[in-house]
């Protein structure tokens, strides 16, 4: 791969068309805006992240960590676009780009996921596995449908259709995204086939062939023919590395404001990271802030510096065999010794104790219950469309939908996409309704 192909300013859906108009914005910073004035993207503010939503404590939902994903992003970017440059000194390649188009990237990575956090996606797919909706594998594959996209239900894959599907009355193209942009997003490039039963997958059958594509547009490396996978794209290093370094650093720092964790372990846990002089620096800063709130802050923004710094290098480091298709695993993964045990560090004791905490159980528990029973009800209307219960459900459902779709792959599609776009406020208050726990005020 090479970077002036794989830096596309190409937008999905308007391949051919030719603006003539002059923007002071670069065509990846009106990605970025695209994304941060969208429904979609507002409605994050409502969806679970990791612990309930709001209470008396702030704690990051999907929206502040979207923005902060993007905001670590951007320096990735902007690092690995500087050392770029400095390589590839005659390059006509946007280098100078990378940044805006992995924060924009950044933003999207989680517009696909459903309400109730990861549970959420667990909860669809159980759905479909072993629960009430086995039984419509054998019609869905009798009409060649796809019936892995639904018991591999995947986030990411879910933001790539949100991000390209043309929902009825909409434009053509969805979001109209740049390929650079929307080839960042794709963690996985293969299709639920090659999932071996995990939520781990790019897009759904519905997407597979825009994807191929944009990939042979931008020069992506084409792994296998049938089924179908690709290289990964190589911004998705950097876009994964951010959301990595955000997922495991704010979620110590959201569990000590919880009281989930003590003010001394979250301080051993995030001094691990630092050795010698560079420790030695961060304990006599500590001395200068008396507010424990603000000692953790100060010690997760110097983790965070420190792998952004260390994650550029493993980039630069490894820039040959991330281009020609054969880098394996994450940027977090080939980090020093110090700082990777410290990160796994992180990990294990933030599994143990606060990603099985009761609070994150009660959310999950509750994901699989309204998420479950709002399945059942949907897709057994759009079997009965004619039953005159199913008729007021679907009338509910918003026009862009197609529940009317003549396949039953879409059919179902249109449910998760309707579902899965939900808050965990409107799941919840349209589960209450239809089983008539609420009522609306009149």
């Amino acid at each position: 791969m090479n970077w002036e192909q794989l830096l596309s300013v190409k937008r999905f859906g308007l391949e051919h068309y030719e603006n003539a108009k002059e923007h002071e914005r670069t065509e990846y910073q009106r990605d970025y805006d695209r994304l941060i004035f969208s429904s979609p993207f507002r409605r994050l503010q409502n969806k679970t992240q990791v612990f309930p939503l709001p209470g008396s404590v702030f704690v990051h939902n999907r929206l502040t960590h979207s923005l902060e994903v993007s905001s670590v992003g951007r320096s990735l970017g902007e690092n690995v676009g500087r050392e770029l440059r400095n390589r590839y000194q005659n390059s006509k390649a946007h280098f100078e780009e990378i940044g805006s188009i992995v924060s924009a990237a950044c933003l999207a990575h989680d517009l696909g996921n459903p309400p109730f956090g990861h549970s959420g996606e667990e909860a669809i797919s159980t759905f479909f596995l072993e629960g009430k909706g086995n039984y419509l594998q054998a019609q869905v594959e009798s009409e060649n449908g796809r019936w892995s996209d639904f018991t591999c239900f995947e986030g990411n894959a879910n933001a790539m259709r949100l991000l390209m599907h043309k929902f009825r009355g909409r434009r053509e193209g969805g979001f109209v995204m740049t390929y650079s942009t929307l080839a960042s997003i794709v963690k996985y490039p293969y299709s639920s086939e090659l999932s071996g039963g995990k939520n781990k997958f790019g897009f759904f059958a519905s997407e597979e062939k825009d994807y191929a594509r944009i990939a042979e547009s931008l020069g992506i490396i084409k792994l296998n023919e049938s089924p179908v996978k690709f290289a990964r794209y190589p911004l998705v290093y950097l876009v994964e590395a951010a959301d990595d370094i955000c997922y495991q650093v704010m979620d110590i720092e959201d569990a000590h404001r919880l009281n989930l964790v003590s003010t001394e372990k979250a301080k051993e846990l995030l001094l691990g990271f630092f050795e010698g002089e560079r420790r030695e620096r961060r304990l006599n800063n500590l001395s200068l802030v008396s507010d424990v709130n603000e000692q953790i802050a100060y010690l997760r923004a110097s983790v965070i510096g420190l792998l952004v710094g260390e994650c550029t290098k493993v980039f630069m480091e490894n820039e040959d065999i991330i281009l020609n298709g054969s880098f394996e695993g994450s940027l977090i993964k080939q980090l020093p010794k110090i700082v990777k045990d410290a990160y796994l560090t992180c990990s294990a004791f933030a599994f143990k104790n606060i990603y099985r905490s009761k609070d994150v159980l009660d959310i999950e528990l509750a994901g699989y219950r309204i998420i479950g029973f709002l399945l059942e009800t949907f897709t057994n209307a759009i079997l009965n469309p004619d039953h005159t219960y199913s008729k007021l459900l679907l009338d509910r459902i918003p026009e862009q939908y197609e529940t009317d779709s003549p396949s039953l792959y879409n059919k179902i599609q249109s449910i998760l996409d309707y579902i899965s776009g939900m808050t965990d406020v409107y799941a919840l208050d349209l589960y209450h309704k239809l089983t008539g726990i609420g009522l609306p005020i009149v």
